[in-house]
């Protein structure tokens, strides 16, 4: 299994294909439905992000508190479909990756290949197995949002699969990866 670490570059990305099974270390952001609206906000007057997008991995995950002498609690993906109105936007600003389950909208394959930017995949049901790669958490924005909130993780070797990859392959579509 191939180890990624962050920030994501353009040759590395480049590199990878869908079905590939990569681990990610390094610091990724955690973001989901109402963050994600958010950001649309701050992008749409003219402001900044809470965190600088270029070469950047989000995960479309909420991670719920944690227990007592833990790190983290249970964070697993949740269906990306939900953040396709947003995604194209945060492409187009910088964001390498996204992490989440589920299939993507054309319109978010597209900016993916336009962008060279690649869309890795989860397993769901895991979430309490993943908490074990969180190194470190600390939300950075939005924390009125609780488990929405967006979340600056560092992690080690966290197993995903490359679901498209910057030519547009999709895991989901298997006739796509030629």
């Amino acid at each position: 299994m191939r180890e990624i670490l962050t920030p994501i570059d353009d040759e590395v990305i480049g590199e990878l294909k869908a079905g590939e099974a990569v681990c990610i270390t390094g610091k990724i952001f955690t973001a989901r439905d109402a963050a994600h609206n958010r950001f649309k906000e701050l992008l749409e007057a003219g402001e900044k992000l809470p965190f600088d997008p270029i070469g950047q991995i989000v995960f479309y995950a909420g991670p719920s508190p944690a227990k007592p002498g833990k790190i983290i609690g249970s964070i697993g993906p949740t269906t990306s479909g939900r953040m396709d109105l947003y995604s194209p936007m945060l492409i187009s600003k910088g964001l390498k990756a996204m992490i989440g389950k589920g299939t993507r909208s054309q319109e978010v394959i597209d900016s993916i290949v336009k962008y060279h930017g690649i869309y890795f995949a989860a397993i769901g049901g895991v979430a309490a197995l993943m908490a074990n790669c969180v190194k470190s958490a600390k939300p950075i924005a939005f924390e009125e949002l609780g488990t929405e909130a967006v979340w600056e993780l560092s992690v080690e070797k966290l197993p995903l699969v490359v679901a498209i990859d910057s030519m547009g392959r999709n895991l989901y579509i298997p006739s796509s990866r030629a």
